[in-house]
């Protein structure tokens, strides 16, 4: 706890007024979902759920925090009447936080968090103003690619689509299985756009081929990438009430394989979000997002040593 009465992430002490090395920014955003309900609940359950989490890593010689220092900072917070003004508040908010000093851990929130999130990675000096420079890498079940949602064209459903409008040079998508067929001739006539679907990386006639493929093709990225982990690209079974939990995802060990491999390659991983956590009574949802979010942390960690 940092004032006795905030929780913090994974339980650290936090001490001074920074700088930091990590940071870790609640966005609880929730107004365009189209099913389950609760991702506005997540990151304050996926923080209380951390406390839970071991703090030690075989990718670590000690145990977290390593040496470095934490921050878990005050949620966002909106009283904005629209949806595009509490966009432009998670931009405003999300804005001082990426500036390259610290390692930032966004945890959401309706993935509709993506595009002010891309927005604001603007100002970050890797990118210094050239979004075609970098790359999403985007595990879910869904696409994300629509073009507008239940007539909303800024939905949780059209996230992907519309950070690739803002200008992102490439988007990786891993683990989908969940899309439209607008989604999918986008995906196929877009060449930013790069997709390893669940049945080619899962299923049993699929054997390791689509797997290994996957794994060479995150050993070989570069430049400045940012990951967003939507929680429901893990198999239902783990996320349970993430709002459209789907079967036929990722496992556990899947799900760290790809996030050692990403921060093992040559890219610059400049900041990760996991989002679409909703709390259910059985806390395995929100526990799972935060040991997705406790190996980025360690995988990051690693990756400076």
């Amino acid at each position: 706890m940092d004032d006795g009465t905030r929780p913090t992430f994974l339980g650290l002490s936090e001490a001074g007024e920074g700088p930091w090395d990590v940071v870790i920014l609640p966005v609880p955003f929730e107004i365009t979902t189209s099913w389950g309900e609760g991702t506005e609940h997540g990151p304050a359950a996926a923080i209380e759920a951390s406390s839970q989490v071991e703090l030690y890593d075989s990718l670590l010689q000690e145990e977290l925090p390593c040496g470095l220092t934490f921050h878990t900072a005050s949620a966002w917070e909106s009283e904005a009447a629209t949806l595009l003004e509490q966009l432009d508040s998670i931009r405003d908010y999300l804005l001082p936080w990426f500036d390259g000093e610290a390692f930032p851990i966004v945890l959401g929130g309706e993935h509709g968090l993506l595009p002010p999130l891309v927005e604001a990675l603007q100002g970050h000096p890797t990118i210094a103003g050239d979004l075609s420079r970098l790359t999403i890498v985007q595990v879910d079940a869904h696409a994300d690619l629509r073009d507008s949602l239940n007539g909303e064209r800024f939905s949780h459903g059209t996230a992907a689509r519309r950070a690739l409008d803002c200008g992102t040079g490439g988007l990786l998508q891993i683990g989908i299985r969940a899309l439209s067929r607008d989604e999918a001739e986008f995906a196929a006539a877009d060449d930013r756009v790069e997709t390893f679907y669940a049945r080619d990386l899962f299923s049993p006639s699929a054997g390791e081929a689509g797997w290994t493929s996957l794994v060479q093709r995150i050993s070989e990225l570069s430049g400045p990438v940012w990951l967003t982990f939507d929680v429901d690209g893990l198999d239902g079974e783990l996320v349970p009430d993430t709002g459209t939990p789907v079967p036929g995802g990722l496992t556990h060990w899947g799900a760290v394989e790809i996030i050692e491999g990403l921060f093992a390659s040559e890219a610059e991983i400049i900041g990760v979000d996991v989002n679409e956590i909703a709390p259910g009574e059985d806390r395995l949802t929100q526990f799972n997002a935060a040991l997705i979010a406790t190996k980025i942390l360690a995988a990051h960690i690693a990756s400076r040593i």
